[in-house]
């Protein structure tokens, strides 16, 4: 069974960092797509970011574009996304995700991912 852990959230001022991870077990990981969404009170969730696992080809949403880095380490199975410049509207619980349906296109809607971790807690203070 699939199971997802994110790790790294917290309470963060305005400009500063976090470093989230995404931990994956369960089952082989190469051929998947591992996406990073997060979802604000009252508010649809939404994509942040997201990585093929076996090429390593990203996507981001463009609101985080030039901030968020995600990256992933294969022999650790794990994902992370690498948080800098946080702004208070970057306030979210953040899950990450993945989808199994192939790991040449990265789709960015939430509903086409067959997995997700638990979700982190991030807060950014003005």
């Amino acid at each position: 069974q699939v199971q997802l852990a994110e790790s790294g959230g917290g309470l963060v001022q305005a400009g500063g960092s976090l470093r989230l991870s995404c931990a994956a077990s369960g089952r082989t990981f190469s051929n998947c797509v591992m996406g990073w969404f997060r979802q604000a009170p009252g508010k649809e969730r939404e994509f942040v970011a997201a990585i093929t696992w076996s090429a390593g080809r990203i996507y981001y949403a463009e609101s985080v574009k030039g901030r968020f880095t995600i990256s992933r380490d294969n022999a650790k199975n794990t994902v992370y996304l690498q948080m800098n410049s946080l702004k208070p509207e970057d306030t979210a619980v953040y899950y990450c995700a993945a989808d199994f349906r192939t790991d040449q296109v990265i789709d960015a809607r939430w509903r086409k991912y067959d997995y997700w971790g638990q979700g982190t807690q991030v807060t950014v203070s003005s």
